[in-house]
């Protein structure tokens, strides 16, 4: 089994890698790999609502989207980590999200997924609620821990130092673990996935 993360953050190195490495750490004690995805620094494109997208993801190739579905398709698990800019995720996170999951959201179903908001102070927790949205519409079941899934930490480094939020991370890795233990013993014994019904789309403007 394998999760893929997405570091949100341009930086490679920064607190929001730190937060996703100690999941890592800890998926690797539970028998799981693991693979950070770097967003890194290049533009990324809006979701323009074009409705092209096809069976590799976004119809525009010249960044890492269809890279990412690609690799989410073979995971397990996912996980996404951002860091907080204006009390809200980033904004080329969110660009990269509208567009992952407007192509691919059935590329997700039924895989668990965990957000991960990295701040100075505030807007971990908003940025949290957000990234989750993601996951519930996307038929994902979300990972919790024992606190939100937030760490603290502005320059790289900080975040070592918020020991409850590196604690909030390994316990969110081991549920994570559990959880895609479960599904892939259901798998085993036959458990059918649910079926989804997509007929209906209701419009309120005439």
């Amino acid at each position: 089994m394998k999760v893929l993360m997405l570091n949100g953050s341009p930086k490679a190195n920064g607190n929001t890698n730190r937060a996703l490495t100690e999941i890592g750490a800890e998926l690797k004690k539970e028998g799981i790999d693991y693979e950070v995805f770097q967003l890194g620094a290049e533009p990324i494109r809006d979701c323009i609502g074009c409705c092209q997208c096809n069976d590799r993801g976004c119809v525009f190739d010249d960044d890492a989207v269809n890279e990412f579905v690609a690799k989410a398709k073979e995971a397990d698990g996912i996980v996404i980590g951002t860091p907080v800019y204006y009390a809200h995720p980033s904004g080329r996170v969110l660009s990269f999200l509208d567009r992952v999951f407007y192509s691919s959201s059935k590329s997700f179903a039924f895989k668990p997924g965990a957000s991960v908001a990295v701040a100075r102070r505030g807007g971990t927790t908003a940025s949290f609620d957000v990234m989750n949205k993601y996951f519930g519409i996307s038929q994902m079941p979300i990972a919790g821990s024992t606190y939100w899934n937030i760490v603290h930490g502005r320059v790289p480094g900080e975040a070592e130092q918020d020991v409850e939020g590196m604690q909030t991370m390994r316990n969110l890795a081991r549920n994570l673990a559990w959880m895609m233990k479960c599904f892939a013993a259901g798998r085993e014994a036959g458990i059918p996935l649910p079926d989804a019904e997509r007929k209906s789309m209701t419009n309120f403007i005439r």
